[in-house]
């Protein structure tokens, strides 16, 4: 299933150009974190994994792939966890593994339109865990062809680059199809920033603090008028397990 060549036409609607900054990245994303909780747990979930477990789905290369990207992506900053330390790779490779990854929650059958807006839905043939493996491959032909070596062995300069033409649907030699994956690994890596622990990312539920959500409590309907007030207890993953604000 995961081995046929993708077809040059099945391109995913183009987005927004995201500047690779951690700020704009983030910006928006924040609201996702209530939606992202909600949407995990409609699939089964394990105890969090360690930081360093190996993945069940991706190849060793694929997997030092989805870690230099993800690091790019959100970087470790000031402000907060880097991706990869929030645990985001780990929420990926588990989403490849569940009914997500087959494409199991939307509608497969053709015709396919790429041209389609973005409402009509996703447009292409390939399942995410197709497109993640061919897409993770068009980016590296592109990194070579650039480079003169895969993603993960470049420094981090080189990977922006890499990734801003992924983004803008210029990285030869497979453009459309980098272009299209690019734009699933964005959304993807933010909602497992945001999702719950339980998942795989959001380590700690370290994003839930810095931006003062506070997970999945019953009842916090006297704070939702309090604008400009920190959230003062911390948040609850749907576990049960609280965080310290």
């Amino acid at each position: 299933m995961d081995d046929h060549a993708p077809d040059p036409d099945d391109r995913a609607p183009r987005q927004h150009v995201v500047p690779l900054r951690r700020r704009d990245f983030l910006r928006g994303a924040a609201g996702m974190a209530v939606s992202s909780a909600l949407a995990a747990s409609q699939a089964p979930a394990t105890a969090a994994p360690a930081a360093d477990a190996a993945p069940g789905y991706f190849t060793p290369a694929e997997w030092a792939f989805v870690r230099a990207a993800v690091d790019r992506l959100i970087p470790a900053d000031g402000n907060g966890p880097g991706g990869v330390e929030a645990g985001v790779p780990v929420f990926l490779d588990r989403q490849m593994q569940l009914p997500y990854g087959h494409g199991a929650y939307w509608y497969m059958q053709g015709p396919f339109h790429p041209e389609a807006p973005p409402t009509l839905g996703y447009q292409m043939r390939m399942t995410p865990r197709e497109l993640y493996r061919a897409g993770i491959a068009a980016i590296d032909r592109g990194a070579r062809q650039a480079h003169g070596e895969a993603f993960a062995d470049l420094d981090a300069a080189r990977r922006d680059a890499v990734l801003a033409l992924a983004d803008g649907g210029t990285l030869a030699p497979d453009a459309a199809l980098a272009g299209a994956f690019f734009a699933l690994l964005l959304r993807n890596t933010r909602e497992g920033y945001f999702a719950d622990p339980m998942y795989g990312g959001n380590r700690d539920m370290a994003a839930w603090k810095m931006v003062g959500f506070p997970g999945a409590r019953a009842d916090f309907t006297d704070w939702i008028d309090q604008q400009g007030k920190p959230y003062p207890y911390g948040p609850v993953s749907i576990g049960g397990s609280r965080g310290r604000a």
